[in-house]
């Protein structure tokens, strides 16, 4: 814990440790009272990156608190998999904060210009930069993220380079471990705790752990946030409870048969509000009797149009 007396290590106060809500936990990032050096109160947060818990995503986890930007750190080693990208760039609209996405490794990129293209693409509003640790190249666009008093995290799987990426920001003040990508092209864990800590021009960064896995948690609205022209489409569709499959009059169709909308965009979309509602149907009764209902009609028009 930092404090006006420095470094401390501090106990979290029963009353905290023991509430039911996970969220309500100290995370890093997270301004905190303390009183006879234990945390007694959790201030509010003005942004939370919250994640499915990892053993089945059930309970939220928070990754980290009070960022201003996200960093979705995606490498260009190998293939680019726009669609892990797409995710991770859900996760940071989810969070409140400004999402850039950070493409690194450039200077062994297969095809950089494509990978560029598909991630302005992804992001919408947000920034792409194209960034290599070994030469240099795009970290003076990094770095013009990192206003002093801002804080930014890092996210995105094993592998992508964010450590490497810290200490390059940290201009040498900063030794964060890192490794080699494994044979396969999948990353190590070598961050394996959240760490916050202070570049010199005095902004923060705080370094995450690789996601192998993501469970998103309630992230409808920035589902309608990274997908955006989609849901523009599905306003325009004749009737407002269309399910984008045979409707007449349906926008999203039309758009994926005219070549204007992607239809592997269209079933990322599909399969993250698919997900949304298997998690509300585990965390809610309502939600749960509600999706029973809809899977019995679906399963009635199946058997019905079998038939005829």
């Amino acid at each position: 814990m930092l404090t006006v007396e420095g470094e401390q290590r501090v106990l979290v106060s029963p009353h905290i440790a023991h509430d039911r809500d996970p969220t309500r936990a100290p995370t890093v990032g997270d301004w905190v009272v303390l009183e006879e050096g234990s945390v007694v109160e959790v201030l509010p947060r003005r942004s939370a990156i919250v994640r499915g818990s990892a053993g089945g995503g059930d309970k939220p986890q928070v990754l980290a608190a009070n960022v201003d930007k996200v960093f979705v750190v995606c490498s260009l080693e190998g293939r680019f998999r726009p669609r892990r990208l797409e995710r991770l760039l859900v996760l940071a609209w989810q969070s409140g904060a400004s999402p850039v996405a950070v493409l690194t490794k450039v200077d062994i990129a297969e095809d950089v210009a494509a990978a560029l293209e598909a991630a302005r693409r992804l992001i919408g509003s947000g920034e792409v930069v194209a960034v290599s640790s070994l030469t240099g190249e795009g970290m003076d666009a990094v770095v013009a993220h990192l206003a002093p008093g801002a804080t930014v995290a890092l996210l995105g799987p094993s592998g992508a380079g964010k450590s490497t990426l810290a200490n390059n920001l940290g201009r040498g003040t900063l030794d964060l471990a890192t490794s080699e990508v494994r044979d396969d092209g999948k990353g190590r864990h070598t961050t394996t705790a959240r760490e916050l800590v202070r570049l010199p021009g005095g902004a923060m960064l705080i370094d995450t752990p690789g996601l192998r896995s993501l469970a998103l948690w309630d992230v409808d609205d920035a589902i309608g946030d990274a997908f955006s022209e989609i849901e523009e489409l599905a306003a325009a569709c004749r009737f407002s409870d269309c399910r984008h499959a045979s409707e007449p009059g349906c926008a999203v169709t039309q758009a994926i048969a005219a070549g204007s909308l992607d239809v592997e965009r269209y079933r990322s979309f599909a399969n993250l509000r698919g997900e949304q509602r298997l998690l509300a149907a585990r965390v809610d009764p309502r939600a749960r009797a509600e999706e029973r209902k809809r899977f019995k009609a679906l399963n009635k028009l199946a058997r019905q149009a079998t038939k005829h």
